[in-house]
């Protein structure tokens, strides 16, 4: 029978021989496998590393950022004031001018005032400042602060009297506008208290 010898059988040297190279093959693999593992955990650590300057990076530049922020921010408030002085100083030189003279006419100290009022109104202008406009409007709290009622045919809540102006800045109120208000009437007893 062909098949029986061609196939070695426990007693025969080839089988030595085959246990050997599955011990080389398995031992071989296992070197496979641990330079695998060894080859991962170094591209791990290198990941780790990677991701660890990319996150350093990540929050240098968000801490720069706030600084650049905060750095903005108060150049803001102090060039906004600054620009507000600048227009100022027109209407303080005015006034020192008006002040000076000692020989005007009260004609000429009128045009002195006039003129000053002018500068401020410029100023006023360029910070956007604006007058909240209130004689007929109807009473907004938001703008306006009541101080008395009159009795009046007028719809309640209208303004009818200011006794300060109010002004907005863009669109926040500085100071609300010191205003009279209408009430209704008070209603007359038409008949007569019970005889």
């Amino acid at each position: 029978m062909p098949d029986e010898q061609n196939t070695p059988t426990p007693e025969m040297p080839a089988d030595d021989e085959s246990a050997k190279l599955a011990a080389e093959a398995i031992e071989n693999a296992n070197a496979a496998a641990e330079l695998t593992l060894e080859e991962k955990l170094a591209a791990a650590e290198n990941e780790i590393a990677a991701l660890k300057d990319q996150h350093l990076r990540a929050l240098a530049e968000q801490e720069n950022i706030r600084k650049r922020n905060q750095q903005e921010v108060q150049n803001a408030r102090e060039y906004a004031a600054r620009d507000f002085a600048f227009s100022m100083l027109s209407v303080k030189d005015t006034l020192e001018m008006v002040l000076k003279d000692d020989k005007s006419t009260t004609e000429q100290l009128k045009m002195g005032v006039d003129m000053t009022l002018k500068n401020l109104a410029s100023a006023f202008e360029r910070a956007k400042v604006k007058e909240v406009k209130s004689d007929g409007a109807k009473f907004d709290p938001n703008v306006h602060q009541a101080m008395s009622q009159i009795e009046s045919d007028q719809p309640a809540g209208t303004v009818l009297q200011v006794f300060q102006k109010g002004y907005m800045i863009g669109e926040r109120c500085l100071r609300p506008a010191m205003v009279a208000v209408s009430a209704q009437p008070k209603q007359q007893d038409d008949g007569a208290s019970g005889s």
